[in-house]
């Protein structure tokens, strides 16, 4: 059964999202909004998980609600994160004086933002509330690429840890995309669900496969090979599907939070697809990550 290992509070802020550092192993990325994201200010804030708890590294605040946050791939002491006011800020956890740089070209909240895991490329995918994704260089002063076709908004943009320049998003339009930057255009459009899509991950082990959740409370399994029918459909969830993410270690395992107060654990390679359910919170949780460092172990975030 899992068990909570340790808890850290942040009086007067509901959290969105958490990411684990690529590089330093008990350090951990929160994105945090003021009145449930709806007004106030946001915090962006960097943990420690140390023998005795979870402590605070440093916490950097923005005048807007801050939806999503990522780690840089190249240096361990930058992040990303994404905000209500249209915008994305680049912060390093070394300069506690402000953002290195602020990004301000989508019209609507930005409420997703993924740093490119090839090797290939140093980009930066965000998806906003004004229907569009946009690709950032953070080198140039502008974003390099937009993409248009998501008749709704998007909530969630994830690049592929194994196509240079391919990227996945999730959209309030029913809709999976597949977007390649080479020919910047829809490579895949899959009529996912029936429902608001809230969230998509890849797997870290097959570039086919992806995975999506929804307000419909389903998590579905897609093979990029043949989009007519998901792999798998995974139901136990009462609630909508905040965030979904894919093992680091396991092929076919993958872990789900959702405003039903739940995490929970799947194998889609099993009959019994659910393996477990954490029961352990009293509020819609909205982030969650495994580490990528210790197996089995996992945060999640919520209001």
């Amino acid at each position: 059964m899992a068990e909570i290992a340790k808890t850290f509070r942040v009086p007067g802020r509901h959290g969105y999202a958490i990411e684990m550092s690529p590089y330093l192993t008990s350090r951990l990325a929160c994105a945090t909004s003021q009145y449930y994201g709806i007004a106030g200010c946001g915090t962006l804030l960097v943990l420690e998980q140390t023998e005795s708890g979870i402590s605070l590294v440093r916490s950097f605040d923005w005048n807007d609600g801050l939806f999503d946050v990522t780690w840089s791939e190249n240096n361990e002491h930058v992040l990303v994160t994404a905000s209500g006011d249209g915008s994305l800020q680049i912060w390093d956890t070394n300069n506690p004086m402000g953002p290195l740089q602020v990004f301000k070209e989508h019209t609507h909240e930005v409420y997703s933002v993924d740093w490119s895991q090839t090797r290939a490329e140093q980009l930066v995918v965000s998806g906003s509330w004004d229907s569009t994704a946009k690709v950032w260089d953070l080198a140039a002063s502008k974003s390099i690429s937009t993409f248009q076709g998501h008749e709704g908004v998007i909530y969630s943009t994830i690049w592929s840890p194994h196509i240079p320049g391919c990227f996945a998003s999730a959209s309030g339009d029913n809709t999976l995309r597949i977007w390649d930057m080479k020919t910047r255009g829809t490579k895949i459009a899959i009529p996912a669900h029936q429902a608001e899509i809230l969230t998509c991950d890849w797997c870290k082990y097959d570039q086919n496969f992806i995975v999506t959740g929804a307000v419909d409370c389903s998590l579905r399994v897609w093979d990029l090979r043949n989009v007519r029918q998901p792999v798998s459909d995974l139901s136990g969830h009462s609630y909508a599907i905040r965030r979904v993410k894919f093992s680091p270690f396991h092929r076919t395992v993958l872990a789900s939070c959702s405003y039903d107060f739940t995490v929970r654990f799947w194998d889609f390679s099993k009959t019994e697809s659910l393996l477990e359910t954490v029961e352990h919170h009293t509020e819609f949780v909205c982030g969650l990550d495994f580490s990528l460092h210790i197996p089995n172990q996992v945060y999640d975030f919520l209001w």
